[in-house]
Formats: structure tokens, C-alpha cells, sequence
């Protein structure tokens, strides 16, 4: 009678632990949050079915209601969960030049270098100016999603600058986005004796520029000192790592 009994108790243990599981069974969880925003998961859970409280500075969110869904809760929480990729660098390097109808070399100007001339000799071929030269040459870099801007000052008080609002990598990886360029040059000019000097500013804008990466990409022309004279911007982007 006692084997028989035990046999009848060990058969009911399997049978009360799965009933004590129950999937609607209400339960109470907390579940640390290392990496990812707690608020930001929390509205994210909205419609899960499950009530929800947020301790953001012990970064631990509370979850209650039935098992089932506090369960599924938890392990979206866990794909959330995760390090964010690393941002990489992005490398802009602008290049201003100046053309011209006239054969006198632009004051300052500096010869086109050798990996730039296949890409001058293009420009050429639609704008059959006499000479093309560097004015300036400016570099930066930028973290992906984040914006940059550089300045550079060249002979007789003219300013180069260069900026962009965001510049980013493409999920693929093929194309670096930038968002609200601008590459200006501010030229001081007299405005008669004892009046000083007055600056004309012209430059390229544009709201996106889209790049794969260590293209030459000639963005944009400007007027410059009138219109027997140009100058034209020309971007290559390099994704660091």
C-alpha cells in the first residue's frame, strides 16, 4: 500500500509543477538593462500585454501579468538589449578650384595634382575653361551621424570654409550621405581710398550629397569674380575604421 502510495505522489509532482505554470498565471519580473535606453523599451512594450514600470537610473524595468506574456516581454527585452555598433569615421577632403578664361595663373593658386586630373580633364570636356588650379585644400573628419566643419585662410585675407549638418554611412555600407553642405570662399576687395574693404562671398550649397566612398565627386559651381571665371568643389569620402 505504501509503494502504492508513493508511486501516486510522484506521478502528481510532474502534474503541480505544470500547474503551477500556468500561462495565465500572474507573475511579477525585474529585468536589468545594460546597454539599450529603459523609457525607450518601455514604449516599445506598450502592446504586450503586460504592465510595465521603469527604474532608469538602476536601469531595471518591472514587468507583471500574466506568465506567458511576461515571458515573451522579457525576451524582447533581451534582443534590445544589445551594444550599439561601433560609429566609424567618415574622411571629407574638398578640394576648391578655381577656372578661368584668362591665361594669368588665380593669385595663390597651386597646379592640379596628379589624382585629380582625370577628374579636371572630364570638367573640361563641359567647361572648356583655359586653366584650372587649387585654390584650397581642406580635410576633415567626421563620426557617422554627426556633423563637422573646417576653415582655411589663403593669401591676400580670402577664407575658405567647408560644413556639413550629418554626414552618414548607408546600411549597405556602398554610400556615405551628407546632409546640408556648404563649401564658401569670402574675398576681400577694396572699395576706394579710406573706405576699407568690402568681402564678396560665393560658394556652393546643397541639402544632400550622396557618395560611394573614395569617389571624386565634383558637387557643385559657383560664379567667381564674374563670369569668365568658376569655381567648382570637388569631395572625396573615406569611411575609417
Amino acid at each position: 500500500m505504501k509503494r502504492v502510495l508513493l508511486a501516486i505522489a510522484l506521478l502528481a509532482a510532474p502534474l503541480l509543477a505544470q500547474q503551477s505554470q500556468e500561462p495565465n498565471e500572474r507573475i511579477q519580473k525585474l529585468v536589468t538593462v545594460k546597454y539599450a535606453d529603459p523609457a525607450a523599451i518601455r514604449y516599445l512594450l506598450a502592446n504586450f500585454g503586460v504592465d510595465i514600470q521603469v527604474e532608469p537610473r538602476m536601469r531595471v524595468i518591472a514587468l507583471s501579468g500574466p506568465r506567458s506574456k511576461v515571458t515573451t516581454a522579457e525576451d524582447a527585452i533581451k534582443q534590445l538589449d544589445v551594444p550599439a555598433a561601433a560609429q566609424k569615421d567618415i574622411e571629407l577632403t574638398v578640394y576648391f578650384v578655381a577656372a578661368s578664361d584668362q591665361s594669368n595663373p588665380t593669385p595663390g593658386g597651386k597646379p592640379i595634382p596628379p589624382d585629380l586630373q582625370s577628374t579636371v580633364s572630364t570638367l573640361k570636356t563641359t567647361f572648356p575653361f583655359k586653366t584650372y588650379e587649387i585654390l584650397d585644400t581642406l580635410s576633415l573628419r567626421a563620426r557617422s551621424g554627426v556633423g563637422a566643419q573646417s576653415t582655411g585662410q589663403l593669401s591676400g585675407g580670402r577664407l575658405t570654409n567647408f560644413s556639413v549638418n550629418s554626414a552618414s554611412l548607408e546600411a549597405d555600407g556602398s554610400m556615405i550621405r551628407l546632409d546640408h553642405l556648404h563649401a564658401g570662399l569670402r574675398i576681400p576687395h577694396s572699395q576706394g581710398q579710406g573706405k576699407g574693404d568690402a568681402y564678396m562671398d560665393t560658394g556652393i550649397s546643397t541639402d544632400i550629397v550622396d557618395v560611394k566612398e573614395g569617389q571624386k565627386l565634383v558637387v557643385g559651381r559657383s560664379s567667381l569674380d564674374g563670369p569668365e571665371k568658376a569655381m567648382f568643389l570637388i569631395l572625396i569620402a573615406k569611411v575609417m575604421n
